[in-house]
């Protein structure tokens, strides 16, 4: 490897991973907005996505660069790889962030609906997830990555229980229907959080041991 090569390497490990801490953080906001219905830290993820939407657009074409000036082979042409993949995770968690902080704002108008505890506990996998994936990418730790797909068990099971729950409270109460849609439809962007922070953590495997493991996850042993 060049002396180039490896700085432009670098350098991109570091935009990758501040792209991840930027969508950390308006992960964090938006579902505490949703949770205590606090519209300015709403406010403030909707504002923000553009910044996530540029950092996004600035490290493909740092990538591209790489591939174009130095032609990466081997170990290097896969970390290049998995950045490409791994950025465009990144700016689609930070566009279900968005969307969660947009649904807070909604709900904020309903008053009164009592927010299932199975969300929260959604929220906090999420989080732990997606806090995890980044740091197995920042460690090169694929014994991490891999607790990531086994967690990601957990959310779908509770995605499906708060199905089951907002479903029986629309039949109950029809003026709780709006709100309910919103809680939903909140619960499914969490989802989608978890399963993109999947998503890394494969990258992540890919990245240190070459192994594409997507789609076939329930042949893997878990940690």
């Amino acid at each position: 490897m060049t002396l180039h090569l490896y700085r432009d390497l670098e350098s991109l490990r570091k935009r990758l991973l501040s792209l991840g801490a930027l969508v950390e953080t308006s992960i964090g906001k938006a579902t505490a907005a949703f949770l205590d219905l606090d519209a300015a830290n709403a406010q403030e993820v909707v504002s923000g996505d553009t910044e996530v939407d540029s950092a996004e657009v600035r490290l493909e074409e740092e990538c591209l660069k790489i591939l174009a000036l130095h032609q990466p082979v081997a170990g290097d042409l896969r970390f290049v790889v998995a950045v490409l993949k791994i950025n465009s995770d990144l700016e689609r968690m930070g566009d279900a962030a968005e969307s969660v902080a947009s649904r807070a704002l909604q709900l904020k108008a309903l008053p009164g609906f009592a927010l299932p505890e199975e969300l929260a506990q959604m929220v906090a996998m999420a989080k732990g997830m997606t806090h995890k994936a980044l740091d197995c990418l920042m460690r090169e730790d694929v014994g991490l990555a891999r607790e990531v797909l086994s967690d990601d068990l957990a959310v779908d099971s509770l995605q499906r229980r708060m199905f089951e729950l907002l479903q029986e409270r629309m039949k109950a109460d029809p003026a709780d229907v709006e709100a309910a849609v919103l809680v939903l439809s909140m619960s499914r962007q969490i989802e989608r959080i978890a399963d993109l922070a999947t998503n890394i953590a494969e990258d992540v495997i890919f990245l240190l041991e070459g192994e594409i493991v997507r789609h076939r996850r329930a042949q893997l042993r878990l940690v």
